[in-house]
C-alpha cells in the first residue's frame, strides 16, 4: 500500500536559520509521539556531525495518515508563525518522500510461509525471500541531459518502461491454515511446551494446504517480534520423529515380503541388541502380536524383530532399510527450495552406531523436519507413490495470465498393495482398542494414524532433554485426502505423549480439514486386523 518516508533537511533546523536554538529539540517533541520513534534519536538526526548533510530519514514507510498528520501540523505553524512573529515553524524542514509499504492484511496468519520484507522493501524470509525477483519485477530507466538542474528538451532522452512484478498464487487454503495455527497454539500454551508445527497435505496432489507453527511473529511488526520465532521451524528445525517413523519400517518389511500383517511376533520385555538392552514404552509381560499389533501397540522391541529379517545379517538388514528411507525422502531437501529448509541427518548404513542399528527402525538415531515426517504418511495415502510437495501454484504476470507452477516430480516408493495394507494396519492404531491413537478417533471416518514419543536432543546443549510428541495420518483410511502431521516440543506440563497431546489436535484439524473440503465418509467398514495371538 502508498507509504511516506518521512525526511528532513538538518540545515534548516540551525540556530541561523530558526533564530532559535533548540529548533530540532522542539521538532523532535513534536514528531516523536506521531512518528514512534524515540526522541533523542531524532535530535540527533536533526543535529548532525556534518552541518552541511541537506537530507535524513527520519521514519521508513509511514502511511498517508500518518504524513497528513505531520502536514496538518505543519501548515498550522505556518500559519500561526505569519501572525505572530515570536512562533517559529520548527517542522518547515520536514518532508516526505512517497515509497510503499508491504502490508499483511492478516497477522501472524502463516507468517512462517511468507515470510517478511526489509526495510528497503527487500524480501527478507520466507516465500518473500524466495520469491523476491517474481514479486517485484524490474525497475525502469530513463537517461536524459540537463543542465543548471533542468532537463534539457532539445535533448533526445531514452527510456526503458519498469515491468511490473508478478501475482503468487500459493496452495495454503487460509481457513485450514487458521485452524491449524489456532490448534496448535493453544496446545503449546497448555502444555508448556517450546514450541510445535502442524502440517496440512492434500495427499492426492502433494499440495500444502497449512503449515503452521508455534510461536509465531507478525511480519507486518518485527519490531516485536521474538527473534527465536522468525522463520519456518516446521521447515527449519530437524528433530528425531520417533514412533511415526515405524511407518516406514514397517513399509520395508511388507515390501520385501518378509512379513504379512497377521505374522506372529513374540515381543519379550526387554531385548539385549549390541551393545544395549532394548524395552518398549511400558514394562510388559511378554506380548504376543501379529505384525499389526506391534504397529498398533507401538513395539520399539517388535519393530527391531521385524526389521531384522529384511537381510541375511544385520549389516544387509541396514542397507535395505536405509535404501526406503531415502525413497520415503528422509536425509533430502523435499523440493521446495524453501530459505532455511533442513535435510535432517540420515547417516549412511555402513556408518550407523551399534545401537543405532536397533534405534533407526523406531525413528531415533536419524533426524528430519515436520514436512518430511508428514510426505511420508501422503506417500502411504497415495497408493504408495511419493509426490513432491508444493506451496505455490502458480503466478498471474501482468497481462493477468495464470502460468500454472511446474508438476511435482512423483516416485513410486511401495507397492500399491503394500501401501494400502499398511493403511489398513494403520487404522488399528487408532480404531483397535489396544492402539496408542484412540484420541484421534473421528465419528464417521475411517482414520489412519500413527503415535510418536521420541527422547529430544535440546538445541541449546546437544544432549537428550524432554520429548518430542507427535501424530501423523490421513483420512478417510480407504480412501485418502487429506494427511496431517503435528508435533509440539518439550512439553513440561501434562501428557507428553503424542498420542494424548498430539492425537486430539490431529482430530481437530483433520475434522476441519473434511468440513472444508467437504469431503464425505466412505461409509465402509473398517478392516479388522487381529492385534494379538494366542500362542
Amino acid at each position: 500500500m502508498d507509504a511516506y518516508d518521512i525526511t528532513a533537511d538538518p540545515t534548516m533546523f540551525t540556530r541561523e536559520q530558526l533564530k532559535v536554538g533548540d529548533g530540532p529539540e522542539q521538532a523532535a517533541a513534536l514528531l516523536a509521539p506521531i512518528l514512534g520513534v524515540d526522541q533523542e534519536d531524532l535530535v540527533a538526526k536533526l543535529r548532525p556531525e556534518n552541518e552541511e548533510l541537506r537530507y535524513v530519514r527520519l521514519a521508513r514507510s509511514r502511511t498517508p495518515q500518518v504524513w497528513n498528520q505531520i502536514k496538518d501540523l505543519k501548515t498550522a505553524l505556518a500559519k500561526k508563525a505569519e501572525s505572530d512573529r515570536s512562533t517559529v515553524n520548527v517542522l518547515a524542514g520536514v518532508f516526505a518522500d512517497p515509497s510503499s509499504k508491504r502490508v499483511y492484511p492478516n497477522g501472524t496468519l502463516a507468517a512462517g510461509v511468507l515470510g517478511w520484507v526489509n526495510s528497503e522493501g527487500e524480501g527478507s524470509g520466507g516465500l518473500e525471500r524466495k520469491l523476491d525477483k517474481t514479486l517485484a519485477g524490474k525497475d525502469g530507466k530513463i537517461r536524459y541531459a540537463q543542465s543548471g538542474g533542468l532537463r534539457v528538451p532539445t535533448v533526445g532522452s531514452t527510456e526503458t518502461p519498469a515491468v511490473p512484478g508478478s501475482d503468487v498464487e500459493l496452495t495454503i487454503d487460509r481457513d485450514i491454515q487458521w485452524a491449524a495455527q489456532h490448534a496448535i497454539s493453544e496446545q503449546v500454551k497448555k502444555s508448556a511446551a517450546d514450541g510445535g508445527y502442524v502440517i496440512v497435505q492434500d495427499t492426492r496432489t502433494g499440495e500444502i494446504l497449512a503449515m503452521a507453527n508455534s510461536p509465531g511473529f507478525d511480519p507486518g511488526d518485527l519490531a516485536h517480534a521474538d527473534p527465536e520465532a522468525l522463520g519456518n521451524a516446521a521447515l527449519q528445525d530437524a528433530f528425531e520423529p520417533g514412533s511415526t517413523a515405524k511407518v516406514m519400517s514397517m513399509a520395508a518389511v511388507l515390501e520385501e515380503n518378509v512379513a504379512t500383517p497377521l505374522t506372529r511376533v513374540t515381543v519379550p520385555n526387554r531385548l539385549h541388541r549390541g551393545d544395549r538392552l532394548f524395552k518398549d514404552d511400558v514394562d510388559h509381560p511378554t506380548w504376543y502380536l501379529t505384525l499389526n499389533g506391534v504397529l498398533a501397540k507401538s513395539s520399539n522391541i517388535g519393530t527391531i524383530l521385524a526389521t531384522g529379517q529384511l537381510g541375511e545379517n544385520q549389516a544387509e538388514s541396514n542397507r535395505v532399510l536405509h535404501s526406503y528411507l531415502r525413497k520415503f525422502g528422509i536425509g533430502a531437501y523435499s523440493g521446495l527450495g524453501f530459505p532455511g529448509e533442513t535435510k535432517g541427518i540420515l547417516a549412511p548404513p555402513d556408518q550407523w552406531s551399534t545401537s543405532q542399528q536397533y534405534t533407526i527402525p523406531f525413528g531415533q538415531g536419524v533426524s528430519v523436519n515436520a514436512l518430511q515426517a508428514a510426505s511420508v504418511f501422503s506417500t502411504i495415502a497415495n497408493g504408495g507413490v511419493r509426490i513432491e510437495p508444493t506451496l505455490v501454484r502458480g503466478t498471474k504476470g501482468p497481462d493477468g495470465r495464470f502460468t500454472p507452477a511446474p508438476k511435482p516430480e512423483k516416485t513410486r516408493v511401495v507397492s500399491e498393495k503394500t501401501a494400502k495394507t499398511l493403511a489398513q494396519m494403520l487404522e488399528s492404531v487408532v480404531d483397535d482398542e489396544e492402539g496408542t491413537g484412540t484420541k484421534a478417533r473421528i465419528p464417521g471416518y475411517r482414520v489412519a494414524g500413527k503415535t510418536g514419543t521420541a527422547n529430544r536432543v535440546d538445541p541449546a546443549t546437544g544432549k537428550y532433554k524432554g520429548y518430542t510428541s507427535s501424530f501423523a495420518g490421513f483420512a478417510p483410511a480407504d480412501q485418502p485426502r487429506v494427511t496431517v502431521y503435528c508435533a509440539i516440543q518439550n512439553a513440561t506440563k501434562g501428557s507428553y505423549f503424542g498420542g494424548q497431546i498430539c492425537g486430539p489436535i490431529y482430530k481437530q484439524v483433520m475434522e476441519f480439514a473434511l468440513k472444508t473440503l467437504q469431503v464425505p465418509p466412505t461409509g465402509a467398514a473398517p478392516a479388522d486386523i487381529p492385534v494379538t495371538f494366542t500362542p
